[in-house]
């Protein structure tokens, strides 16, 4: 059942700029992105299942959709990055955002169901930017992985720590080959917090 508290879904084909935040709790990146969440709390827009709620978006007609920690929590995520390339514009983009492997918290939050590493999404893309080649194991989209990036965070009230995390994260994103170095042999001495995934339709769109 979906619960739509602004009749959004009636009202698309009268929408110019369409960009979804799925799954965005409390805490939607922008007021004026929609927001889809399975629980009725301030902030969501949409109530319903992702997979029920992404189903009523005509074929290309999302300009982008965001993902702030919500992949991990999903059962399917080749299914859902499926979907989000069939209602993706070309040339729209999908930024997903997820915990890295080596974040210690990732292990206290049972309802995460997925491990996720700097090649995790090149399962289920296609990646012309990163060194190794992974099997698709016939199970890719066609989207195209044009950026990856580390995150390193600390609580700013703790000055020291904060200001050594943004250090690390400066050096260890300075390419992909030192991003892949650090995941190979430094992610447990240095943990990265969260991992941020930028895909699009256009193939041509390649970034660092």
């Amino acid at each position: 059942m979906i619960l739509d508290k602004r009749d959004i879904i009636k009202n698309l084909s009268q929408t110019q700029s369409i960009i979804l935040d799925i799954g965005c709790g409390p805490n939607k990146k922008k007021p004026e992105y929609i927001g889809i969440d399975m629980l009725n709390i301030e902030g969501v827009d949409i109530v319903g299942d992702i997979y029920e709620v992404l189903s009523k978006f005509p074929d290309n007609s999302v300009d982008a959709i965001y993902s702030f920690h919500f992949f991990e929590h999903v059962e399917n995520v080749s299914k859902l990055l499926f979907e989000a390339e069939r209602i993706m514009k070309y040339q729209g983009v999908l930024n997903i955002t997820v915990p890295h492997f080596s974040n210690p918290y990732f292990y206290s939050d049972y309802t995460h169901k997925s491990f996720w590493g700097l090649y995790s999404i090149s399962y289920l893309c296609n990646d012309n930017i990163l060194t190794r080649k992974v099997p698709d194991y016939q199970n890719k989209c066609n989207l195209y992985l044009t950026k990856v990036k580390f995150g390193f965070k600390s609580s700013a009230s703790f000055p020291i720590r904060y200001g050594i995390k943004m250090i690390i994260g400066s050096i260890f994103n300075l390419g992909n080959w030192m991003k892949e170095f650090y995941e190979e042999n430094l992610c447990y001495l240095f943990p990265c917090y969260e991992l941020t995934y930028t895909l699009t339709k256009n193939e041509n769109i390649i970034s660092n």
